[in-house]
């Protein structure tokens, strides 16, 4: 699709590790670890905030996670989260920029957010290894901070509650 063809009002705006307001929402990227330089982002609107980490490097042989990762997901409604691999899949492209389900569940779990949408599903995955993935991600997430864990998909719409909205 030519950018021509999409309707509406575009603007680009070039932010590595910067904040913009755009309209009524506040927007943060941060530098995420990968293999190139990578950006996540942040968007805060009417006391909703939603995370965009698309591409994200799982570390090997430690259980960090980057204090920028944390910083956008921080008490989110919404994070959508790569989550690529299966551990042994991982194991053989621990090296190619992407991460697992269950530390994408990690991420949410431990920067205190609510939802997850596992998102930057491996091309190789049929439906059938996507809905055992989720299942898995459910587990992962119980008793932690993440109340429902979703694979992203074409065509899903997740509805969020505006704070302001809520009276």
């Amino acid at each position: 699709v030519e950018i021509e063809a999409l309707h509406g009002e575009i603007a680009f705006h070039d932010l590595l590790d910067d904040q913009i307001v755009v309209g009524d929402a506040k927007v943060t990227s941060r530098s995420v670890p990968h293999v190139g330089r990578t950006a996540g982002y942040r968007v805060e609107y009417a006391g909703v905030t939603v995370a965009y980490v698309s591409d994200h490097q799982e570390p090997t042989g430690s259980d960090h996670i980057a204090p920028s990762v944390l910083e956008l997901c921080a008490g989110a409604a919404l994070v959508i989260h790569d989550a690529q691999y299966e551990p042994h899949e991982f194991a053989i492209k621990s090296d190619w920029g992407h991460c697992t389900v269950e530390y994408a569940v990690r991420v949410a779990a431990e920067s205190g957010a609510k939802r997850l949408a596992l998102f930057h599903h491996d091309p190789s995955h049929d439906d059938d290894v996507i809905d055992r993935l989720l299942r898995e991600a459910g587990g992962y997430a119980a008793g932690t901070s993440v109340t429902e864990v979703m694979a992203a998909a074409e065509g899903l719409t997740v509805a969020l509650s505006l704070a302001s909205a809520t009276a």
